[in-house]
Formats: structure tokens, sequence, C-alpha cells
């Protein structure tokens, strides 16, 4: 099993995630599937996973959790060591920022913020003996771009990981490692389920919604060696919106 390369992929037991695991399998990887709540899902993706012609185990923590997350990892960076990792994980509690309860700002601020830091430097430190050919991808939004009305935590909080991304990339661009951001724009997954459709169809000028596996081919090209000299930026996928 060892012979393969193992990426982490947090947040892998739905939709972008789900679809990235899948991907970095048919890649040629092995997948570690990082869950919060849902094992059932993160054992789907699982299957999807072998199904694909890679291996993998699913671990479960929650990022904001910085002693339990530090606890899985340092396990598993004794067992395997992860050339690739994806920053995944993400939630949003959307309202108009007027009337947004304290929790709302700060759930969503620390699932990628915080997250984004408790799993990033532990696999970083880890990185830093491997070096070449290691890779770190983070998911943002277009609204971390943009703004997005009712959305000021979630855009804050995503265009905190482009900056704080562009900043390692900096950092450690010299050391072999790169840092890149994937940007979605509305991609069929669960966080837009109730959304008003023929409305956010007018907002893209491809005139259609993006699916999970249209993201995941952009993530397992800036792990792969094809993007050897791409690092720092941030690579949107939205069907033409910005």
């Amino acid at each position: 099993m060892e012979d393969k390369k193992w990426a982490l992929v947090t947040g892998g037991s739905r939709g972008i995630g789900r679809a990235t695991c899948a991907e970095m399998a048919r890649a040629g990887y092995n997948v570690v599937i990082n869950y919060k709540s849902n094992e059932p899902a993160a054992q789907e993706t699982l299957r999807l996973v072998k199904e694909a012609g890679g291996d993998g185990e699913i671990v479960q923590f929650d990022v904001v959790d910085a002693a339990a997350t530090q606890a899985v990892l340092a396990r598993l960076l004794k067992e395997h060591k992860i050339h690739a990792l994806v920053n995944n994980a993400g939630i949003t509690a959307d309202g108009l920022f007027a009337m947004m309860p304290r929790q709302n700002w700060q759930s969503v601020i620390q699932t990628s913020l915080d997250g984004f830091y408790n799993v990033t430097k532990p696999i970083l430190m880890s990185m830093l003996r491997v070096k070449k050919g290691c890779s770190i991808v983070t998911i943002a939004s277009v609204s971390g771009i943009i703004g997005n009305r009712g959305q000021a935590n979630y855009s804050a909080a995503k265009a905190g990981l482009i900056g704080a991304s562009k900043a390692l990339a900096k950092e450690i661009a010299r050391l072999g490692i790169r840092v890149n951001v994937v940007a979605p724009g509305l991609i069929e997954t669960e966080m837009i389920k109730d959304a008003p459709r023929d409305i956010i169809l007018q907002l893209i000028p491809m005139e259609r919604i993006g699916m999970p596996e249209e993201v995941a081919r952009v993530v397992r090209f800036l792990c792969s060696d094809d993007a050897s000299y791409i690092t720092g930026q941030v690579i949107s996928v939205n069907g033409g919106m910005v």
C-alpha cells in the first residue's frame, strides 16, 4: 500500500470532497477520507475510491477541534507520508449580516480558518521531510472573491483561506511544496439544494450549475506534476461568473 502516494481530503464524505477523493484515486493516490459525523457517507466514499483503483481509510475528526485533529494526524503521519492535502471541510450558515447571530459567524469562520490551521500545520511539518512533489490545495469559493449577499461569514472565511494560502505559498515555494486554491462557483451539492435555480442560472454565463467532478479534476491537476510550476494561485471553477 505504501508504494503509492497518499492524499488527505478533509470533508471527504460528500459533494466536492467525495468527488475529489475518487479523482485522486484515479490519479494513483491512496486516500485518507476525513469526516466529521456521517460514517456511512464516508464509507461510501471509500467504496468509490476502491472502485476507482485506489485504497484508503476513513478518519473521524472535527477540524475545529484542535486536540482531536492533532491526535488523529499524529497517528496517521506515523503510518503514511502525505504527499497531497486537500482542505475541503467547510460549512454555511447564511443570513444577512445585520441579523447574524455571533455563533453563525464564529462557526463558519472557525471551520474554514481554524480548520485550515489545525490540519495544514502538522501535515506541512511532515511534508517538509518529503518536499518535492508535495501539494496543498484548499477549496475556497467564488464568494471569497466577489462576496455574496447573505454570506458575509462565508465570504470572509473563504477570502481568508485565499490570503492564508497565498502567504504560505510564498513561504515554502523554495522547498518544493506547492500551495494553491480552487474557488468553485455554484456546484451541484447539498449547499445549493434549496437555492432558486431559475435565479441562480441567470448569474452563470454558461447557464448551468457545475458538477463536483469538474472541481475535483482541477484539484487533481494541481496536485500532479503537470502543475509543477504553479503555486500561490487561485483557480476559479464557476462557469464564467467572474
